[in-house]
C-alpha cells in the first residue's frame, strides 16, 4: 500500500511516497479502513515542516477519513462499508479533558492516516455525518470539533449571542456556520477583502479587515454597542489576545485554540479581570463529544468547506498553499 513518510529532522521536501506492507485483516476489537481522504491542520504542518519534532519514519496526518473494509471480533459499533472518521485523540473517550500531549495523536506521537490501508482500534473513529464526502468527513477530526467544542461544549452558545471569528481558515469558518445555524451574529476579521465577502456569503454579519483597522476591538465595540461579544474564537496567540480580551463582553467567553503569532506574550490581566471574562484554552476534544458533533450536522446541515484537495502524492505542495496562508476553509488530500 502506498504512504507518506516524514525523514528526520523534517521538512517538506522530506516527505517521501512510500510502499508499505498491507496492513492485515482485522484483530479483536479492531477495523480494518481504507483510507480516502485527509485534511490540512496547523498542527500537521508543525510536524511534517519539522516544527514539532516527530519520530524518523512517521507516517503523518490526524485526520482519516474512509470505508471500513473488514471488522474484527467483539466489534459491533461498525460494519463492512460503513463510512468512518478518526479521533484526533483516540484514547480520550469520553468525560472532561485528561491529555495535555500528542503522545498518542496520529501523526505526531503515532503514526497517522496518510496511508491506503490502516488496521486500528474500533473506538479511535466514529461514523461520519449523512450524505458527507470522504474529504468532507475527514476536516471533522481537527478543526470541526474544535469549533464545536469551542462554541457548543464549553460556551453553551445559544440564538442571539455574539460570536467574534478571526480569519478564514478551517477552525473559524467551522465557526462561522456553527454559530450562524444556532442563531448567533458572527463577526469575521481577517486581512483580505476578498476572503472577508466569501465570508460574508457564509452568512457572517460584520467584517473587519484588521490590516485597514488595526484597532479592531474599538470596531468590535462599536458594532456591538459598545457590549462586546459574547464569545471569542481566538486563534493568533499572544499577537491577538489583547484585543480578543478588549472585544469580550462582561462574562464573556474567549476559547483560546491556536498560537499562531507565538507561544508566549504579555496578557493584560487586569482587563481580563474586569471583564469577568472565561479565558479557556482547548485542544480538540473526546471521542463522545465527536458522536455528538456528527448529529449536531445531521441535524443543522452543515456542509465543510473545502478550498482545495490534492492527492497523496502532492502533500508538499498541499502544505506550502497551507504556509503561504492563500486558502479559505481546509484544504484536502484526497486518494
Amino acid at each position: 500500500m502506498k504512504a507518506i513518510k516524514i525523514s528526520a529532522p523534517g521538512g517538506l521536501d522530506n516527505l517521501a511516497l512510500v510502499d508499505l506492507p498491507d496492513p492485515g485483516k482485522a484483530g479483536p476489537g479492531q477495523i480494518r479502513v481504507r483510507i480516502h481522504a485527509n485534511s490540512l491542520n496547523f498542527h500537521d504542518y508543525l510536524v511534517v515542516s519539522g516544527k514539532m519534532k516527530a519520530d524518523d519514519g512517521r507516517i503523518p496526518m490526524s485526520d482519516g477519513a474512509g470505508v471500513v473494509e473488514d471488522v474484527g471480533e467483539s466489534v459491533t459499533e461498525f460494519k463492512a462499508g460503513d463510512h468512518v472518521v478518526s479521533c484526533f485523540f483516540p484514547l480520550w473517550q469520553d468525560g472532561p479533558p485528561e491529555v495535555d500531549n500528542f503522545a498518542f495523536t496520529p501523526g505526531d506521537g503515532i503514526d497517522g492516516y496518510a496511508a491506503e490501508t490502516v488496521v486500528r482500534p474500533a473506538t479511535w473513529f466514529t461514523h461520519v455525518p449523512k450524505g458527507f464526502s470522504h474529504a468532507e468527513a475527514a476536516t471533522l477530526t481537527t478543526a470541526g470539533l474544535t469549533a464545536w467544542r469551542a462554541l457548543v461544549v464549553d460556551g453553551r452558545l445559544k440564538a442571539g449571542d455574539t460570536v467574534l471569528v478571526q480569519g478564514t481558515g478551517g477552525v473559524s469558518i467551522f465557526a462561522l456556520q456553527i454559530a450562524k445555524a444556532m442563531g448567533a451574529e458572527v463577526i469575521v476579521t481577517s486581512s483580505s477583502d476578498e476572503k472577508l465577502e466569501r465570508a460574508r456569503t457564509l452568512g457572517a454579519d460584520h467584517l473587519i479587515n484588521y490590516k485597514s483597522i488595526p484597532a479592531w476591538s474599538t470596531r468590535v465595540r462599536e458594532l456591538t454597542g459598545g457590549r462586546g461579544v459574547d464569545y471569542v474564537v481566538e486563534v493568533g496567540g499572544p499577537g491577538t489576545l489583547p484585543q480578543s480580551i478588549a472585544s469580550v463582553a462582561i462574562g464573556g467567553h474567549i476559547a483560546l485554540i491556536g498560537v499562531l503569532t507565538g507561544l508566549g506574550g504579555n496578557v493584560p490581566t487586569a482587563l481580563l479581570m474586569a471583564r469577568q471574562a472565561r479565558l479557556q484554552g482547548l485542544i480538540v476534544g473526546s471521542r463522545r463529544e465527536q458522536n455528538e458533533f456528527v448529529r449536531g450536522i445531521n441535524a443543522i446541515g452543515l456542509r465543510p468547506v473545502i478550498d482545495r484537495s490534492f492527492s497523496l502524492a502532492d502533500i508538499a505542495h498541499a502544505f506550502r498553499l497551507q504556509e503561504e496562508g492563500r486558502h479559505f476553509g481546509k484544504i484536502s488530500l484526497d486518494f
